[in-house]
């Protein structure tokens, strides 16, 4: 039986909820490559980072910073730990205003895998977008589904030619529904 996967979004329905805003650096600048986060593969050293709290509310699990960066708690971090080490990077964040520890979860694998058939609708960049250097690059991925056949053995991955989309595999799916993760929604690929 195949594996199945799933992507990993933020729910924002959450009444009450928190909204934290682009991480800074030591120096309370915003991080000078914000997108460094999501382009599936480590990110170099970081100095102290501070998320602040745009909107206060419930701290969640799990959580979208600005530019799409992935925010988890200490528990969150640990389930991925424990299933896929290999498959990520956690760098140590501070939340404003919260004295427990939380990371920026870095999926360092990025792979080519989706389906561009399956999938709801896919659209590329065309040359009348003005956007040279983008033709035949993804420009929209909608109801998205990948080919199980090309992800192997990752657990935690971006889906090359459109990272927005962090995947997780289904043990991971099961582990974070089992410590009762708040923030997270799933949507099978």
């Amino acid at each position: 039986m195949p594996r199945r996967y799933f992507r990993l979004l933020d729910d924002v329905t959450l009444p009450g909820r928190w909204e934290l805003g682009i991480p800074l650096d030591a120096s309370g600048n915003e991080v000078e490559d914000p997108w460094i986060f999501r382009e599936g593969r480590p990110v170099p050293p970081q100095q102290a980072l501070l998320v602040p709290v745009e909107h206060p509310g419930m701290s969640l699990g799990f959580s979208l910073a600005g530019f799409s960066t992935p925010v988890v708690s200490a528990r969150v971090a640990a389930v991925f730990s424990e299933l896929a080490a290999q498959d990520i990077q956690l760098v140590p964040v501070a939340v404003q205003g919260h004295a427990e520890p939380y990371f920026i979860l870095v999926a360092t694998r990025l792979i080519r895998c989706i389906d561009d058939e399956a999938s709801e609708e896919v659209i590329r960049w065309m040359p009348e977008d003005g956007r040279p250097e983008r033709v035949g690059e993804y420009r929209d991925v909608d109801g998205m589904r990948i080919d199980p056949a090309q992800v192997g053995d990752a657990r935690v991955f971006r889906t090359g030619g459109w990272s927005i989309a962090l995947i997780v595999s289904e043990d991971i799916k099961l582990a974070l529904e089992r410590i009762r993760a708040t923030g997270i929604r799933f949507t099978e690929v």
